[in-house]
């Protein structure tokens, strides 16, 4: 697990979310969450790094499904 992991599926997450594609962006924000934990757990990111990162995404998922 590296940090390109990370940034990688944080990528991923939010190009499904600005299409608009609520099924796909809710999996690809499960496994980015897995992913950052992963890495907060080895030591590669700091965990509150981790937390706020997960926090922001968590925001702007709900910020899209209550624009919907």
């Amino acid at each position: 697990m590296a940090k390109s992991a990370v940034r990688t599926s944080v990528k991923k997450f939010v190009a499904l979310a600005q299409k608009k594609d609520m099924p796909g962006s809710q999996a690809a924000l499960q496994e980015m969450i897995k992913k950052i934990d992963t890495a907060a757990r080895k030591g590669i990111i700091k965990k509150n790094a981790a937390a706020r990162k997960k926090s922001r995404m968590q925001r702007y998922y709900n910020s899209l499904q209550a624009a919907n």
